[in-house]
């Protein structure tokens, strides 16, 4: 497969690093994605998502939460502002008329806001979701107030609105090998950057957007991959590299990278790191 990111030579760092886009967004869908879905699977059964359940899914990316989803019969939108690639490939898997078998016509696919999703004539959601973990970069919280704020009006009173973030870095082995985006990415330090997650994140983004708690809960999400490269093709197509390799050029960042895996990488060359990650169940007004 085509790499994430083409390469530059070391005395190019500094510049800003040449992104295969859609190459990042396979990995993303091919070799990252599936790393949550012990999440996915944690909240859809605890709220009982099933037949009567129309579901928002904010930031839903290349879309493998709303398939999930659909799976049990719930009519699902998802929006996207930020990831057109991956949104390409949400609906490649979900939309009929294309490849995807479990195509519903009432399912929509938005690259925009919750706003431009209204209108559709699907009714008010009963579920909405934010299933892209905060707590993990410098302001990677910021917006997500707004857009939950904005998502609301179109929820029924106390719909249940999930947010997802990782868990404590003791308990999550990722942590030390993100620490590398944050060594490497040091000379920029403006730009945004790994830091460890906070106990209260979910709950003060919900505090913002005017929703009320109403449970929590976690859920063990190991990232494993079927060797070092795969594992850096995954990671890297996280985006939290991006400083790193900005600062420092591709190839130290591969380098430093796979260096870091090394102490996850098990007998038969597979890589394996436990987490854990938390969500938030909030209600609308």
């Amino acid at each position: 497969m085509t790499p994430t990111l083409v390469r530059q030579h070391p005395s190019h760092a500094g510049a800003a690093p040449h992104v295969d886009l859609r190459a990042r967004a396979r990995d993303w869908s091919e070799i990252q994605e599936r790393m949550l879905v012990p999440l996915y699977e944690a909240v859809y059964e605890r709220l009982d998502v099933g037949a009567g359940t129309r579901l928002l899914g904010l930031g839903c990316g290349s879309g493998l939460a709303l398939l999930m989803a659909a799976s049990r019969g719930a009519a699902v939108t998802g929006v996207d502002a930020r990831a057109p690639e991956r949104l390409a490939l949400a609906r490649e898997r979900l939309l009929p008329g294309t490849v995807s078998t479990r195509a519903r016509a009432d399912t929509r696919i938005v690259e925009g806001s919750p706003r431009d999703a209204d209108g559709a004539g699907a009714g008010a959601y009963t579920l909405v979701t934010a299933f892209e973990p905060i707590g993990c970069l410098a302001g990677d919280s910021e917006g997500l107030g707004e857009l939950l704020a904005e998502a609301t009006p179109f929820a029924e009173r106390g719909t249940p609105v999930v947010l997802a973030g990782w868990g404590p870095p003791e308990r999550c082995a990722t942590s030390s090998v993100l620490r590398v985006a944050t060594r490497l990415a040091d000379p920029l330090r403006s730009a945004r950057s790994w830091r460890p997650a906070l106990r209260d994140d979910l709950e003060e983004v919900a505090q913002r957007a005017g929703l009320r708690p109403d449970g929590s809960g976690r859920v063990a999400c190991p990232f494993g991959y079927a060797d070092l490269a795969s594992a850096v093709r995954g990671l890297l197509s996280t985006g939290l590299f991006d400083a790193a390799v900005t600062a420092t050029g591709q190839e130290q960042v591969d380098k430093e990278l796979t260096e870091a895996l090394h102490p996850y990488r098990r007998g038969d060359g597979t890589v394996w790191m436990p987490n854990v990650f938390r969500y938030l169940i909030a209600r609308t007004p």
